[in-house]
């Protein structure tokens, strides 16, 4: 199902891919974050995505016209994953709350890696 709103001009419907490319990006831009990850089941493999791909490490679903939202992360070695995933939902929940106008009823964060960053 896709996001709906009702104007007195018309409708406006948002797309699921949509709002899984604004939440992607809004969750790489998170301190600590390294990227969003693709898990392909069949192999049980977790690849890093590029991001410009961010939005494929993130699902939505739309109940009741508001947003679920699940991601699946890889966070930097070394940082606290309580904190990073903290700011994520919060930052992810103000992002998709203000561009939408909809509702965030709930985000799940799946730490799928963690990665080393290199500092040089």
């Amino acid at each position: 199902m896709k996001g709906k709103m009702s104007t007195e001009m018309g409708d406006i419907i948002i797309d699921k891919d949509v709002l899984a490319k604004y939440a992607g990006a809004a969750t790489t831009e998170c301190i600590g974050i390294v990227g969003m990850a693709s898990v392909n089941v069949k192999d049980g493999v977790t690849r890093l995505l590029k991001r410009e791909n961010a939005g494929r490490g993130v699902n939505i679903s739309i109940v009741d016209n508001k947003i679920r939202i699940e991601l699946h992360i890889i966070v930097a070695y070394g940082v606290s994953i309580r904190a990073v995933s903290q700011n994520v939902l919060e930052n992810v929940q103000y992002k998709i709350e203000e561009f939408t106008g909809m509702e965030v009823e709930s985000i799940n964060v799946v730490v799928e890696g963690v990665r080393i960053i290199d500092e040089d």
